[in-house]
């Protein structure tokens, strides 16, 4: 008797293994918890009033949580991954590559997180940095090596624990710099003040491409509703969260990191704590998602990958920690055009018609899909206005109007339908 793959790496997940809405609540806000969106927030408000930071991160989340939200729909509908999904409009082998960049992408961001843990712990405790990089990585990849059970029980804790701790220390600050009053009356110094237009780029941008990878959870969800709700709740409330944690870390104390402003308040044990379930829940996400990427393109299980990931994280973490991240944040530009993709092609060129996974054929290549992915990037580079935006728009229009022109399909096997309501 064969084995049953229970994270479902290369086939839709059946409807026995769907989860609640409670399940994948955690699990999103878990993904949502992003030590990125503390420096973005930091940046933010350094460079407006505090009236221009509130309409910058709602609008921007709100904007976030309509791109993600429409992929998690997707995702419960078809059961499917980022990975799996982009072959209905990039092809079989034309999705690798999208695949093959997004395990990059999450493999140096895992790598960068180990050393973003263990820099200041070394720090705190003395303890070298070698073997913190070990231990915090091998421990990180144990939960992702199990799977979508181990990602719901680690945000279940973290989540809380993040949210009361980093709250309190925020509101510590708050106090400190002469309470919500003065919060309210804060305007950025001369010289540093930022557009709107950019800052909506910097809030939508520092979580678009990890957005991208909302399939990768959300087609564990029961129901479209269920996917919808936790996605767009945990954009709200974690990334809104994290962002308001590193702008008041700035405006009090001139730290975007709420763990930093623990540390100079004093709080050195809730900053390790908070510090290091914010950055495993972070890193956990990334390693499942690379994992899936990988098994993807070799066929091979999930937990391998992971495994193989983990240890390339572990053992590049300090060259990608000093080296990569302007690689990194350069090559996560190219994600969110995949998810415009995707949504162009379930909702308005296949009209939530979907030839069941399984039974699909599915041709290599569409050219189409990869020159509106390509016009994307180069969009969201060099047009005026909210990058991300740029190359979401860009992407879509091309997408949708190459295939109207060409009226080629990609999926030629339409016996079996994953039919949207």
């Amino acid at each position: 008797m064969s084995k049953v793959d229970k994270d479902f790496s290369l086939t839709s997940v059946p409807h026995t293994h769907r989860v609640g809405f409670l399940n994948m609540f955690v699990v999103m806000m878990g993904l949502t918890f992003f030590s990125a969106s503390m420096w973005a927030g930091g940046s933010l408000g350094a460079g407006l009033s505090f009236r221009d930071l509130i309409i910058s991160i709602i609008l921007g989340n709100g904007i976030l949580a309509a791109f993600a939200g429409a992929l998690a729909y997707i995702a419960s509908k078809t059961g499917l991954s980022t990975h799996l999904l982009a072959q209905y409009s990039f092809g079989r082998k034309g999705a690798y590559i999208n695949s093959f960049m997004l395990a990059i992408t999450q493999i140096g961001w895992f790598g960068v997180g180990v050393a973003m843990l263990a820099y200041p712990i070394n720090l705190v405790t003395g303890i070298p940095v070698l073997p913190l990089i070990v231990v915090g990585g091998l421990l990180m990849i144990s939960t992702a090596y199990v799977g979508m059970k181990a990602l719901a029980i680690l945000s279940a804790v973290a989540v809380p624990a993040i949210a009361i701790l980093g709250g309190s220390s925020a509101t510590m600050a708050i106090n400190d710099m002469g309470g919500f009053q003065a919060l309210f009356a804060h305007v950025p110094q001369a010289g540093a003040a930022l557009p709107i237009s950019v800052a909506l780029t910097m809030t939508i941008g520092s979580f678009i491409s990890a957005g991208t990878l909302t399939p990768d959870f959300t087609r564990f969800s029961k129901s479209p509703k269920h996917a919808i709700s936790a996605t767009a709740i945990a954009f709200v409330i974690g990334n809104t969260l994290m962002f308001m944690f590193g702008a008041i870390g700035v405006i009090a104390l001139g730290e975007n990191d709420i763990s930093n402003v623990m540390f100079s308040q004093g709080l050195i044990i809730p900053a390790i704590i908070v510090l290091t379930l914010n950055i495993w829940t972070t890193n956990d996400n990334a390693l499942y998602a690379s994992g899936l990427a990988l098994a993807t393109i070799f066929n091979k299980p999930k937990k391998l990958m992971v495994l193989i990931n983990g240890i390339i994280g572990i053992v590049f973490a300090n060259i990608l920690y000093n080296n990569f991240v302007s690689f990194l944040t350069i090559l996560g530009g190219v994600l969110p055009a995949i998810g415009a993709v995707i949504i162009t092609d379930y909702f308005f060129v296949k009209k939530r018609n979907y030839a069941a996974f399984e039974k699909a054929e599915i041709k290599n290549f569409n050219i189409i899909a990869i020159i509106a992915w390509a016009c994307g990037i180069i969009a969201s580079q060099t047009l005026p206005g909210i990058a991300p935006l740029n190359s979401l728009f860009v992407t879509g229009i091309i997408y949708f109007v190459g295939n109207k022109l060409s009226n080629k399909e990609v999926t030629v096997d339409t016996r079996d339908f994953v039919a949207g309501e």
